[in-house]
């Protein structure tokens, strides 16, 4: 099944100035479950190519800090905005915040990581399901106590059978498709606020 890939949102991210159109993804989260305060401090795990941190970056303001990381070679256009910084580094070898530039747990992180997709469902839905339980494994070391989440996720019956394990770490746990998402993808998002450590 082929879709037009330059739709209304790729369109609008041309024009608007953002680096992909996964950006709108992200602003309907914020708005509906309001993840994202001014100042706030955030992680951005597989930032690349950085729409979402072009977002969360003019979302928390000047008082704010955001920082991402990807296995890919950093994004220069990204690493200029003046409260980002980004590092070409995989979360599994990050042994301490101090690493990021920090020394603090961030108010927020959030996850738009997807796998290199090979068309076969079971195949790309395990591999989605792996980098999910990845970042939960990961999160207790990212995120304060009583902080927010999201995170991108291929539908399948063992993702949602993790998910149910996973919903007593916060206090809501909520699930999105936003309508940027293309009709034909598998993908929801995972909203968790009130991260109990």
């Amino acid at each position: 099944m082929s879709f037009k890939v330059k739709d209304h949102y790729f369109n609008k991210a041309k024009k608007e100035n953002f680096v992909a159109r996964s950006i709108y993804k992200l602003e309907e989260i914020d708005n509906k479950y309001k993840v994202i305060a001014k100042g706030d401090h955030v992680f951005d795990l597989g930032y690349y190519p950085g729409s979402w941190i072009q977002y969360t970056s003019r979302k928390v303001g000047n008082d704010g800090r955001v920082i991402g990381i990807d296995i890919k070679e950093v994004n220069d256009k990204i690493n200029k905005i003046p409260n980002v910084e980004v590092f070409h580094k995989d979360i599994n070898d990050l042994q301490t915040l101090e690493e990021l530039g920090t020394d603090r747990a961030f108010d927020v992180v959030v996850s738009d990581m997807a796998p290199n997709t090979t068309g076969i469902k079971s195949v790309d839905q395990a591999r989605s399901l792996n980098l999910v339980e990845m970042v939960f494994f990961h999160l207790p070391k990212l995120l304060r106590e009583g902080g927010n989440f999201v995170i991108k996720v291929f539908d399948s019956n063992d993702a949602q059978t993790f998910l149910k394990q996973q919903r007593s770490m916060f206090k809501e746990f909520s699930y999105l498709k936003p309508k940027s998402t293309r009709s034909v993808s598998k993908e929801f998002f995972v909203i968790g606020k009130g991260f109990k450590q």
